[in-house]
């Protein structure tokens, strides 16, 4: 269970029904309006990070963040941000300046020292690379002992699994591809097997269990309420019901 570490003055987060309807309700407006997308989603996400850990002069790196918009309420928030992110050019959208705020490599082998960040932060990134085990490997490998590693991502089985593709992925990756591709007249962003691949609950879990380097602080469907959580523990269901899948965990 998580702990409210975030101090003083901090509205305590809550996994609410009424948070989740807010959430989904942002969540249709992806594709069309993504900066209000995003800026909502990034501000939910920074206060329920605060519920696990302060902020307030740590380090945090955020892999796979683009466009920089978890790393602006990160710094809002008080933080140190360094965005990593292997695409140069999503780092630059909104007339960013990249070099301002991160740097360029890949998450499969973070340019960072080992043990050099107070958290390691992933949203949404790690059904986009093609080893996933070795993404989660290297989060906890820049992570300092003390520190926490929050890393969510989508799973393949649920509704929006395929993203833009959904629920055509539930035909196969592959299929659903060639289907966009046919209507739209050009390639998914998130283009299975190239860009997006299967992420499943199970391979993270075994990871997770696997591993005697860090402790289990949260296991939780991120989206949902509070009352879902045991939804992670019954297999099959929680692939296609847990939506996305959150990690918390602290290096030992």
């Amino acid at each position: 269970m998580s702990t409210n570490a975030a101090g003083g003055g901090t509205v305590p987060f809550r996994a609410t029904l009424g948070r989740s309807v807010r959430l989904f309700a942002a969540f249709r407006g992806e594709q069309t309006d993504p900066a209000f997308f995003y800026g909502t989603l990034a501000r939910d996400t920074v206060a329920q990070l605060r519920s696990y850990t302060p902020l307030e002069g740590r380090l945090v790196v955020d892999v796979g963040g683009g466009p920089g918009y978890f790393a602006d309420e990160l710094r809002s928030a008080g933080a140190r941000c360094l965005c990593v992110d292997a695409d140069a050019h999503e780092m630059t959208l909104h007339g960013r300046d990249a070099d301002a705020y991160g740097v360029q490599g890949s998450a499969l082998d973070l340019p960072l020292r080992s043990g050099s960040v107070d958290v390691c932060f992933s949203s949404n990134v790690l059904e986009h690379v093609p080893d996933r085990t070795r993404m989660a490997d290297e989060m906890v490998r820049v992570t300092r002992p003390g520190g926490l590693v929050y890393l969510s991502y989508t799973l393949w089985l649920s509704p929006w699994g395929g993203h833009e593709t959904s629920p055509w992925h539930y035909l196969g990756g592959a299929y659903a591809a060639e289907r966009f591709a046919r209507r739209h007249g050009r390639r998914p962003k998130n283009d299975f097997g190239r860009t997006m691949y299967a992420a499943h609950a199970g391979e993270m879990l075994r990871w997770t269990r696997g591993r005697t380097d860090v402790d289990v602080v949260d296991v939780r469907p991120r989206y949902l309420p509070g009352w879902a959580r045991p939804i992670v523990r019954v297999p099959l269901l929680r692939e296609v019901v847990t939506w996305n899948l959150l990690l918390v965990l602290r290096r030992r």
